[in-house]
């Protein structure tokens, strides 16, 4: 999801942009990781925080390509909004869809009309779910929505626990894949049965899947079967797809109808988001394409760091989980994540090379935890690289 500014829990923001955190900013970080990004030669993905507004707008070259640019511009959500609305619709498999300028905005509204139609404001969801970590309680605030937390184990919920959870709820959330435990998914046969579970519970089921188009290669089906599965779904249109912003919301016709309503109470239908909507188509046709060679390179990057750790005698290090579900996954490491992250900044001063980009987090004592990602500049790494800079960084932590 998006707003940023909202998501300042445990030291760390909730965007893939990378962009310095308050933690980093009191430690003196913050700049030098901006400018250690900008000025390395290999990365393993190529983030948004930092790039310059002409290197933004690159997003929309070729547009040409993506929708008539002689047509009128959007107003309060017609012309190319409406066309990226149905695009996105079929390809998630749904009826319709609508379009948020935020993700939170679209889940909000999207619980909310299910808690008007099912009678409950209970939303049974994981403890580690969006809502519950980085938007300041606004399920309560501002919807008045309930949650009820179905596990805060570091994995996904399973069937028998929501069968098992000893109060009603109108509606079940599933985050896929789950970010704060390690970007994982269930298997195809464990959301089937969650989602039977639900049903069983007379319950709605709702995906929160801001990163559900990489789901495809874990889960072994195709993306409208996956979504197809929920009653709705959300889906974002810059964690993956390095858009500009907004999200959508898909479901049935009459929940989408109802959903722009609520959409114009919240303040979300917005004049003109021509440019985001058409970085949005821009992402749908070229980078949902290539997620799947993500993924599938995230899997040899993440062999690649163990073995690299390995080699270097450095105990206790993991990659989590250890073969990615999608093409971001965690390091952790038995150190400071002082000492982790001034390694990696000397290592791309040094050598040219970022291998871990993002900011660095206290896991517990003497723990650290990082996230790492794959896309197309991290393609031309071989497996070789990968251990080689995992052992130099490395002896750069233990110095």
């Amino acid at each position: 999801m998006s707003d940023t500014a909202e998501a300042e829990q445990d030291g760390r923001r909730d965007t893939d942009a990378g962009a310095p955190t308050e933690a980093e900013r009191s430690r003196g970080l913050g700049e030098r990781r901006v400018a250690a990004h900008r000025g390395a030669r290999r990365v393993l993905a190529r983030r948004v925080f930092g790039a310059t507004l002409r290197e933004r707008l690159a997003v929309l070259d070729g547009a040409e390509d993506l929708y008539d640019l002689d047509a009128h511009a959007d107003l309060y959500g017609d012309g190319v909004v409406e066309a990226l609305e149905e695009r996105t619709a079929a390809l998630l498999g749904h009826e319709a869809a609508v379009f948020f300028p935020t993700g939170t905005m679209a889940q909000q509204v999207a619980l909310r009309c299910w808690a008007g139609r099912t009678g409950s404001p209970a939303v049974a969801l994981h403890a580690l779910s969006h809502p519950e970590v980085h938007e300041r309680h606004a399920f309560g605030q501002v919807s008045g929505l309930r949650p009820v937390r179905v596990t805060r184990a570091s994995r996904q919920p399973t069937a028998a626990e929501v069968r098992e959870l000893d109060e009603p709820f109108g509606t079940l959330m599933l985050e896929l894949p789950l970010r704060d435990a390690g970007y994982l998914l269930p298997t195809w046969q464990e959301l089937t049965e969650l989602v039977d579970a639900a049903r069983e519970r007379e319950a709605v089921v709702h995906f929160d899947g801001a990163r559900l188009w990489e789901s495809t290669v874990r889960l072994g089906r195709p993306l409208d079967e996956i979504a197809g599965l929920a009653d709705s779904v959300y889906v974002s249109f810059y964690k993956s797809l390095r858009g500009f912003g907004g999200a959508a919301l898909a479901g049935p016709r009459t929940l989408v109808e109802e959903a722009r309503a609520w959409r114009h109470r919240y303040g979300g239908t917005v004049f003109q988001q021509f440019p985001t909507a058409l970085a949005a188509l821009a992402g749908l046709e070229r980078e949902l394409p290539r997620l799947p060679a993500y993924v599938a390179h995230a899997r040899v990057v993440a062999a690649g760091l163990r073995e690299g750790f390995a080699a270097a005698g450095l105990p206790w290090a993991r990659v989590h989980p250890e073969v990615p579900h999608t093409h971001q996954f965690q390091v952790w490491l038995p150190c400071d994540p002082d000492a982790a992250a001034e390694a990696a900044l000397r290592q791309a001063e040094e050598t040219g090379t970022l291998l871990f980009p993002r900011p660095w987090d206290a896991a517990g004592p003497g723990l650290a935890v990082t996230e790492v990602t794959v896309d197309a500049p991290g393609l031309e790494w071989t497996p070789e690289e990968v251990r080689a800079a995992a052992v130099d960084f490395a002896g750069r932590v233990s110095r």
